[in-house]
């Protein structure tokens, strides 16, 4: 096996701590606020403008060995827990959600399944790629999905003879296909519709003959203009039998097994994102106030929208820290987390676009960091064909979960919802598409179980208590109408119910990871061991569920926004993390 190449000369080691890393890309990035920062919103807004990657700051994230971080330890890289590459990803993502994606997101996407079926010199080759440091030199050439839009669509085939596959087929819009090195392709290599209809092959661009491959125009975007989306066309490409990546009808589960990674970290991405959307709009909403505070009709929304920030962040980071810990059961909490995380987050733009007003459509200033990010995101999750292949996951186990799982499965590891504790590195190999247990179910009944014993006499837990309850009462109606279903999974799948069955479910998982993650801060001082937070994420959650719950007691919304205002005043970060920002 070749090792992986040396990080570049001149360049620093990046910190061994996460935290660290993290902090370090913070302060390289600078002050998003300034107007002369080149890493700042004034710049990355004008490369937006322009189509353009902002070159400056591509350059200084590959000086930061950014990809480093995609790369497992083992191969020379950094990548060790999943919860720990989102925490370092939230620097860029913070500023652009498409400089986050196109310069190295994409690139894990496509070198995962190498990580989880490659043989030693093909994991070692595309480590040593994107060791180099320059993002956008892995891509991943997908196969066609239900319900696909322009990025999904069309696909490859590759018919074996002998030694050697002979590529075919056409895709026009493909995220750094014109820089890539590397292309993770899905092919089709059967003509059947079964589960072993694609394989996955790891072409390297330079070995592949130029007069077989043809690259297509680049293709404008809506969102993330200044990635460059293009095509490739294969024409009986041969295709050495040693690119194949695992054996020969691996495609699907591969994608499945891996989608299972994305699932949880573009939420814990984009989660960065709306932080910025939220401090813009408490900057609007505090201007030319001498209190710093803003008017009351704004402290619902604000209060609001930082809650659900917190509760998604606790749903993306527990599904992340699933992967690593019950990688047998963390394919139901992946689709979880990105059902519920996408839509609270798209609703949580809207909510800020009412404290921006006018603000939201000024493209010239700062504020149209706000209208970019909207522009993006839809691209970034993919709306609904990530929709429709989360429901396809979780459908067909709704029965199943109702009458072998939920109300009877373990509790499942602390370790699980205690986001600060440490966990075992991700192994791509360990994850699986079946088996083990609702966790996040299991971890709500025992929760809830754990609140009504202490009896407390503080309303904002007796009412946190209640909330849980509520809950619970939900999960029981949902598993007796889950149990009603179908036993055939083609049935299930054509039943009206199921789909919105699943949406009440993945709420209720939500919820689940909300009030483990409030419960491991108990012992702790900070904003995050009150019941505040929880209280008004939790009832918000209940109200998109449409169900009945307590009310929220006085003083919960203007806890949760003095903390809002304390954080954006102080420049720290409206997460869990609550880290130091530059600016």
């Amino acid at each position: 096996m070749t090792a992986p190449a040396p990080p570049r000369s001149g360049s620093a080691a990046p910190p061994p701590d996460a935290t660290e890393r993290a902090r370090r890309l913070e302060e390289l990035l600078g002050d998003p606020a300034d107007p002369g920062n080149p890493h700042g919103m004034r710049a990355l807004l004008a490369a937006d403008e322009r189509g353009t990657a902002p070159e400056a700051t591509e350059r200084l994230l590959a000086e930061a060995r950014l990809t480093a971080e995609f790369v497992p330890r083992e191969l020379g890289g950094l990548l060790g827990r999943p919860d720990e590459l989102a925490e370092v990803l939230r620097p860029v993502f913070r500023r652009d959600v498409a400089l986050g994606f196109g310069f190295g997101l994409i690139a894990l996407f496509g070198a995962s399944a190498v990580w989880a079926a490659g043989d030693d010199t093909q994991r070692a080759a595309v480590a040593r790629e994107m060791l180099r440091g320059t993002g956008g030199r892995v891509t991943h050439l997908h196969h066609e999905l239900t319900h696909a839009n322009a990025i999904l669509r069309d696909e490859f085939t590759a018919r074996r003879t002998g030694d050697t596959f002979h590529v075919d087929g056409r895709k026009d819009v493909i995220i750094n296909a014109a820089r890539a090195g590397l292309f993770v392709m899905y092919a089709r290599t059967d003509a059947g519709a079964g589960p072993r209809s694609h394989s996955v092959l790891l072409l390297d661009r330079a070995r592949l003959p130029s007069d077989t491959v043809r690259a297509l125009p680049r293709v404008p975007t809506p969102g993330m203009r200044g990635n460059h989306f293009s095509g490739l066309e294969f024409r009986s490409c041969p295709v050495p039998a040693h690119a194949l990546v695992g054996e020969v009808g691996d495609g699907v589960s591969l994608a499945l097994r891996t989608f299972m990674v994305n699932r949880c970290l573009i939420p814990a991405a984009l989660v960065a994102g709306v932080d910025s959307a939220l401090r813009l709009a408490v900057r609007a909403a505090t201007a030319g106030r001498s209190d710093g505070r803003p008017v009351r009709r704004h402290h619902t929304v604000l209060a609001g929208v930082f809650a659900d920030l917190l509760a998604c962040d606790s749903m993306a980071r527990t599904g992340l820290r699933a992967l690593s810990l019950v990688p047998d059961s963390a394919h139901l909490a992946a689709a979880a987390v990105k059902l519920t995380t996408q839509d609270i987050l798209r609703e949580n733009l809207d909510e800020i676009a009412t404290v921006l007003g006018a603000h939201g459509y000024d493209h010239d200033s700062h504020y149209g960091a706000f209208g970019k990010l909207g522009r993006d995101l839809p691209v970034a999750g993919l709306g609904h064909a990530g929709r429709a292949a989360c429901q396809a996951v979780l459908v067909p186990q709704l029965r199943s979960l109702a009458r072998t799982s939920w109300f009877t499965a373990p509790e499942p590891p602390a370790l699980l919802l205690d986001l600060s504790a440490a966990l075992p590195d991700l192994d791509y190999r360990a994850l699986s598409l079946s088996g083990g247990h609702d966790v996040l179910h299991a971890a709500l009944l025992r929760t809830a179980d754990r609140l009504t014993a202490r009896r407390s006499r503080d309303p904002e837990r007796v009412v946190l208590a209640r909330l849980a309850e509520a809950f619970v009462k939900e999960s029981r109606i949902l598993r007796a109408e889950c149990a009603t279903l179908p036993a055939s999974v083609q049935e299930t799948l054509a039943d009206p119910r199921a789909c919105a069955l699943v949406d009440r479910y993945v709420l209720i998982a939500g919820a689940a990871a909300c009030l483990g993650a409030w419960e491991a801060h108990a012992a702790t001082d900070s904003f995050l061991a009150q019941p505040a937070w929880p209280v008004l994420a939790l009832s918000r959650i209940l109200r998109r569920l449409g169900a009945p719950g307590p009310a929220v007691p006085d003083g919960v919304t203007g806890r949760v926004l003095d903390e809002l205002l304390h954080r954006y005043a102080h420049h720290r970060s409206l997460d869990l993390y609550d880290m130091p920002l530059a600016g």
